[in-house]
C-alpha cells in the first residue's frame, strides 16, 4: 500500500491552502484534498462554497469525508523526519529537507526514502554505488580525473581512482578500498584494545596509588598518635621536674624568710624594751629629788636583758647544685621514657628483609661467606672479571636485594671492628676509582673510624656522639618518605636519620668492612637475622 506513496511527488503531500504537509486530510465531493481545518476556515470566510482548486461551486456546505488511504500515505510520508543538524539532508527535496537514507557515488547526490526509490527500481540506476549518507560527496571523487576514489595506493598511502592506477601510479601496489578498509579497521580494533588495556592499567594504578595513600594515612595517624603519646609523656615529665625544682627553691626561700622574720621580731621587741628603759633613764637623770634618784638608780644601772647578736646572721639559701640535681633527675626520667623507642624499633623490624651479599659487586680483595652473610678483607686479591657492577679499588659490596618502593630493614653485626661503613646506595652509583659516599653521590651511610669516631657521611660529615659503641646496627629505609635511619639495636636507640631524601631509582644495601688495620679490624661484618625486641 505504501509503495504507491513513493511514486508521489513531494508537492502532492502539501495542502494547497496552508502549503504545508496535510493535517487531518479530507476530500471534497470534487475529489480534491485539504486539511480539514483549512477548508472549513476558507468556506467560513467566503459567501459561497467554492473548491479552491477547481472552483466548483456547492450551493450548500458539502459533507467532508476523511480520505483514509491518503491519510495513511501522508502519515507514512511524515515518518521521514526532516534532517536535523549534523545529519545529511536529501539533495532533491525542494522545501523541507528530509533526512537522507543513502548517498550515490555515481550521481554524487544524497536521497531520502522517497527520492531513493528510482535507484531501487530502475535497472539503469541499480548499478550505481550506494552507501550510507555522507556530506561533501565531491571529496570522494578524484580531483584530477573526476572518477570515484575506488582504490588505495599502498606505495603512496593514498586513495586513487581507476585512471590514477594506470596513469600516475602505474608501477605502484594497489588494493581495493574495502580491502584496505578491512585491514585498517582491524588495526583500529587492535589499537582500541591496546588503548583499553592502557586505560585499565592506569585505572589500576590509580587504585594502587589511592590504596598507598590510604595506607600512608593510616601509618601517619598511628605515628602521630604514638608521637603525641611519647612527647606528651616527655613534656609532662619536664613540666613536673620544673615544678619540683621551683617548689624546692621556693621552699628554701620561705625557710630563709621565716628565719629572718623571727629574728626581726625578736630584735624589734628588744628595741622596744630598750627605748622604754632609755626614757626612764632620761627622766631619772633630770630628777631634782635626791632620794628618788638614788633609790631607782640600781634598777636602771643593771644590764638590760638582751642577748648577744654579734654572731647572729641570716645566710642566703644556697641553690648551687639544685638545678644540676634536677636536670640529672630529669635525665634519668627521660631515659626511662626513651625506652619507648623500643616500640619504634619493634615496628620497624616488621619490615625486615633477608639480605645477602652480591658477589658480582664485591671488590676482589673481599672474602664473602658461602651463605652471603659475612664479609671481611682478605690477604690476597682474587682474579675476578672487572665488570661494571664491581667496586674497584673501594673495598665495598652491595646486597642482592633492592628497594624501589615501600620499606625495608636489615641488621649488621659490627662487633670487634674499629672501622666500617654501612647504609644504602642507589643503583647508578660510581663503583670505580675514588668514592665519596654522600647523598649527592647516591650514598646514605654512617661510619666508624679509629675505633670510636662515629659520623654520618653527609657533606660536610656530621659527627655523632654515642653513649655506647653499637655492637649491632639496624638500617631502615622508607622509600616514599625519603627516610634512612640507623639504630643501635641492643640499646634500642636511634643513631642518625637522613630525612627529606629524594629517591628516584632502586636502592641497595651497602657494606664496607674497611682495611684490616694490622689485624685490629679483621672481624667481619655479619648480616644478622632480625629478632624483634620483646
Amino acid at each position: 500500500m505504501f509503495a504507491a506513496s513513493c511514486l508521489l511527488s513531494e508537492d502532492q503531500f502539501l495542502c494547497s491552502i496552508c502549503l504545508d504537509v496535510f493535517t487531518d486530510p479530507v476530500s471534497t465531493p470534487c475529489g480534491h484534498n485539504f486539511c480539514k481545518n483549512c477548508i472549513n476556515e476558507h468556506w467560513n470566510s467566503d459567501d459561497q462554497y467554492l473548491c479552491p482548486l477547481c472552483e466548483m461551486v456547492f450551493y450548500t456546505q458539502p459533507e467532508l469525508h476523511i480520505n483514509t488511504l491518503f491519510s495513511e500515505m501522508v502519515s507514512h510520508s511524515s515518518e521521514q523526519q526532516a534532517a536535523k543538524p549534523g545529519e545529511v539532508p536529501c539533495d532533491v527535496c525542494t522545501r523541507t529537507k528530509l533526512k537522507a537514507l543513502k548517498s550515490c557515488l555515481v550521481c554524487l547526490t544524497s536521497y531520502c526514502e522517497t527520492h531513493l526509490e528510482p535507484h531501487l527500481t530502475a535497472l539503469s540506476l541499480k548499478r550505481h554505488q550506494l552507501m550510507d549518507p555522507v556530506e561533501n560527496l565531491e571529496d570522494r571523487m578524484c580531483m584530477k580525473h573526476d572518477k570515484p576514489l575506488e582504490l588505495f595506493c599502498k606505495t603512496d598511502q593514498t586513495c586513487v581512482c581507476v585512471l590514477c592506477s594506470v596513469l600516475d601510479h602505474k608501477t605502484h601496489e594497489f588494493v581495493p578500498l574495502k580491502e584496505e578498509y578491512e585491514g585498517k579497521k582491524a588495526e583500529l580494533g587492535k589499537t582500541e584494545a591496546e588503548i583499553q588495556e592502557m586505560i585499565q592499567k592506569r585505572q589500576l594504578k590509580i587504585e594502587e596509588i589511592k590504596h598507598s595513600v590510604d595506607l600512608s594515612k593510616e601509618a601517619a595517624d598511628r605515628e602521630k598518635a604514638e608521637g603525641v603519646q611519647v612527647f606528651t609523656a616527655l613534656m609532662e615529665s619536664v613540666e613536673r621536674s620544673l615544678n619540683e625544682l621551683i617548689e624546692t627553691i621556693e621552699e628554701k626561700q620561705r625557710t630563709t624568710e621565716k628565719q629572718a622574720e623571727d629574728f626581726i621580731k625578736e630584735l624589734e621587741q628588744e628595741i622596744s624594751e630598750l627605748k622604754k628603759r632609755s626614757s626612764e633613764v632620761e627622766k631619772l637623770s633630770h630628777s631634782e629629788d635626791h632620794l628618788h634618784l638614788l633609790q631607782n638608780f640600781p634598777s636602771l644601772k643593771a644590764a638590760p636583758p638582751t642577748k648577744d647578736w654579734t654572731e647572729v646572721s641570716v645566710h642566703p639559701s644556697s641553690y648551687e647544685g639544685t638545678v644540676v640535681r634536677a636536670v640529672a633527675q630529669l635525665e634519668e626520667t627521660l631515659s626511662k621514657q626513651m625506652k619507648l623507642l623500643e616500640a619504634e624499633l619493634k615496628r620497624i623490624q616488621q619490615y625486615a628483609v633477608d639480605v645477602t651479599l652480591d658477589p658480582d659487586t664485591a671488590n676482589p680483595w673481599l672474602i664473602l661467606s658461602d651463605d652471603g652473610k659475612q664479609v671481611n678483607l682478605g690477604d690476597v686479591k682474587k682474579n675476578l672479571p672487572d665488570n661494571p657492577e664491581r667496586f674497584s679499588p673501594c673495598v665495598s659490596v652491595l646486597g642482592k636485594q633492592s628497594l624501589s618502593s615501600g620499606r625495608f630493614y636489615f641488621e649488621v653485626q659490627v662487633k670487634e671492628k674499629t672501622e666500617w661503613t654501612l647504609g644504602v646506595a642507589r643503583e647508578s652509583i660510581n663503583r670505580k676509582g675514588k668514592i665519596i659516599p654522600t647523598p649527592q653521590n647516591g650514598f646514605w651511610t654512617i661510619r666508624l673510624r679509629n675505633g670510636n669516631e662515629y659520623s654520618a657521611c653527609n657533606d660536610p660529615p656530621v659527627d655523632l656522639s654515642l653513649k655506647a659503641q653499637p655492637q649491632k646496627v639496624g638500617v631502615f629505609v622508607d622509600f616514599e618518605e625519603g627516610l634512612v635511619s640507623f639504630y643501635d639495636v641492643d640499646a634500642a636507640a636511634r643513631i642518625y636519620s637522613f630525612t627529606g631524601c629524594s629517591f628516584t631509582e632502586k636502592l641497595y644495601p651497602f657494606f664496607s668492612p674497611c682495611f684490616n688495620d694490622d689485624g685490629k679490624n679483621s672481624a667481619p661484618l655479619i648480616i644478622c637475622p632480625v629478632n624483634q625486641t620483646e
